[in-house]
C-alpha cells in the first residue's frame, strides 16, 4: 500500500535561488495561483495544453492527533496541512494519450534565451546544456488537489522566489519521485515549500472552493518511480503512465484500492481527498527537499532504491504552515 508521509521540511536554498524573503517565507506573502494564470514574471509563455478543472477536487479532512512536541500546538485545525507522497495513486490526473504540457516547447523557449536558461538552470540544480535531457524527463500531469510550492519567476536576469498555492487543475511537470518541477503555464520552474513566518497575507483571488484546510503538500516518493497512476476526469477511469513520457505510452490501470486517494468502494473515480494514510501537518514546520534533479527517470526495471527512504515506520512530523484564509 502506499501511504502518505510526513516528513520536517528543512530549510535549504537550491542553488542559484534568489534568496528573497519571499523564497524564506519571511515576507508573509503566500500567492494564490488559478490553475490558467500565468503569475508574476514567467519565465516563458504558456505551455499548457490542459489546464481544465478537474470534475471534482480532493479535500483535505483534517484529523486531531497528538501535541507533535515541538510547536506544543495540535495536528487538524483550520491551518493543516496533508503531505502527499508523490507516488500515490489518483494525486495527479490527465487525459489519457493526452500530455497537459508541450515539453518541446517548454525547450525551444528556454533554450532560445541563455539568461533564462541560466536562471532556470540554477533553481533545477543542473547545468544550462542539461535542460532538453531534464525537461524530457520530467511527466506531464495536472494537479486533482490545489498544492502548495515554492515557485520562482524571472525578473532582471535572475530567479525570484515566493511561495505559491497552485489551483487543482494546474498543468506541471512532475519529477520521478513525483515532485512538481515546473508550472506548464509560465514555465517557472518549482520546488517545495518553506514555512511562512508571521502573519500570512494571501495575494491573488482566491477561487470557488478554496479552502487552506484542503491544501497539499507533495513529498517525494522513497524510490524512483516506473510510472504514475492518474485519473481520467473525462471518463472517471484509470491509467498508468511511464515516468518522462508524454502519453503516447499510456496504459489502462485498475482503479487503486487504497492509499489516500483511492475511491470509496462502489463510487467511481472521484476521491473524497486524503484519507487516513494522509499526514496532517501543524503550523511552523515544512517539508523536505526533494532528490537532486540530476537523477534520470528509470524508464524500464525495478524502482530504483532512493537515497533518502524513510524507514517503513517513520511517524509524522510537522510539516508547512498553511494560511486560514482571509
Amino acid at each position: 500500500m502506499i501511504a502518505a508521509l510526513a516528513l520536517v521540511l528543512i530549510l535549504t536554498r537550491p542553488s542559484g535561488e534568489s534568496g528573497t524573503g519571499r523564497e524564506s517565507g519571511k515576507g508573509g506573502e503566500l500567492f494564490l495561483q488559478g490553475a490558467s494564470s500565468k503569475g508574476p514574471d514567467p519565465f516563458t509563455d504558456s505551455t499548457a495544453k490542459d489546464s481544465s478543472l478537474p470534475s471534482a477536487t480532493p479535500t483535505a479532512s483534517p484529523s486531531p492527533g497528538p501535541s507533535d512536541g515541538q510547536t506544543g500546538g495540535q495536528t487538524g485545525g483550520p491551518n493543516t496541512v496533508r503531505s502527499v507522497r508523490g507516488s500515490a495513486p489518483g494525486l495527479y490526473g490527465g487525459r489519457r494519450d493526452e500530455a497537459s504540457c508541450d515539453v518541446e516547447k517548454q525547450i525551444d523557449y528556454l533554450t532560445s534565451d541563455r539568461a533564462k536558461a541560466r536562471a532556470f538552470a540554477g533553481v533545477a540544480g543542473i547545468n544550462e546544456g542539461r535542460i532538453p535531457a531534464y525537461l524530457r524527463g520530467l511527466t506531464p500531469v495536472q494537479l486533482r488537489a490545489d498544492t502548495r510550492v515554492t515557485n520562482h519567476g524571472y525578473q532582471n536576469g535572475r530567479a525570484t522566489a515566493f511561495q505559491a498555492v497552485l489551483q487543482a487543475g494546474t498543468a506541471v511537470l512532475v519529477d520521478d519521485r513525483g515532485m512538481p518541477r515546473v508550472r506548464c503555464a509560465c514555465g517557472n520552474p518549482l520546488t517545495p515549500p518553506v514555512a511562512i513566518k508571521g502573519t500570512v497575507h494571501e495575494r491573488g483571488e482566491a477561487w470557488p472552493g478554496y479552502k487552506a484546510s484542503n491544501l497539499v503538500v507533495v513529498v517525494p516518493a522513497p524510490r524512483a518511480m516506473e510510472s504514475f497512476v492518474l485519473f481520467d476526469p473525462d471518463t472517471g477511469g484509470w491509467f498508468a503512465r511511464p515516468a518522462g513520457d508524454t502519453g503516447s505510452a499510456d496504459r489502462p490501470a485498475p482503479r487503486p484500492t487504497d492509499g489516500p486517494y483511492a475511491p470509496p468502494p462502489g463510487e467511481g473515480g472521484t476521491p473524497t481527498g486524503p484519507g487516513p494514510d494522509a499526514s496532517p501537518e501543524p503550523p511552523g514546520q515544512e517539508t523536505p527537499t526533494a532528490p537532486g534533479p540530476d537523477e534520470s527517470p528509470p524508464r524500464s526495471g525495478t524502482e530504483q532504491p532512493g537515497p533518502t527512504e524513510p524507514p517503513p515506520d517513520e511517524s509524522p512530523a510537522p510539516e508547512p504552515p498553511v494560511p486560514s484564509g482571509s
